[in-house]
């Protein structure tokens, strides 16, 4: 993948942000900068999954200009505000492995769903591979979107009646209605 040109904040250059403050009010802003960051960050660089375990080498939590790094329990806890806002979710036990959402899985799912009736797609089967990979789908923001977060998304769409996720061996996708 090229490398991707990231607009970082000015707070990316602040060496207190990467120390979890103690005044509230201070904390709260801190913290909501944070929440923003990760999510562009994923969002431009199509990432949807953090291993907090390889965050050393992630330059959104380790900037070697200053020599700072956001530690490993302060962005579980960062994770753990998003996850309260539907934004992430933890992939282990453990909270290692997070699925990122720049958008919600229902934004997610309405983007989606808005995509298939554009093109009068209902009532037909579309691989997920055709859906994340599809010379159709090139332009979308979900273009290139993780199998296992594409799935989740379906199931949304599942639950609001507006297809079915088609799981099986010969074929992995959804008849949408």
């Amino acid at each position: 993948m090229p490398e991707v040109e990231i607009d970082w904040p000015w707070q990316y250059n602040f060496p207190p942000f990467y120390t979890l403050q103690q005044h509230p009010e201070t904390r709260s802003k801190q913290v909501a900068a944070w929440k923003s960051l990760i999510l562009n960050y994923c969002e431009k660089t199509k990432n949807y999954t953090i291993d907090v375990r390889d965050t050393n080498q992630c330059p959104l939590f380790n900037n070697s200009t200053i020599n700072r790094k956001l530690e490993p329990d302060i962005i579980i806890s960062i994770l753990g505000e998003l996850q309260r806002t539907g934004n992430a979710a933890p992939v282990d036990k453990a909270k290692n492995r997070w699925e990122i959402y720049w958008h919600t899985l229902e934004e997610w799912a309405t983007i989606v769903y808005d995509f298939i009736n554009e093109r009068g797609m209902q009532n037909t089967v579309v691989t997920l591979y055709e859906l994340t990979q599809g010379e159709d789908s090139i332009d979308t923001t979900f273009y290139g979107m993780n199998q296992d977060v594409l799935i989740k998304v379906l199931r949304v769409l599942e639950g609001d009646r507006k297809c079915e996720l088609i799981l099986e061996d010969d074929i992995q996708g959804a008849k949408f209605f």
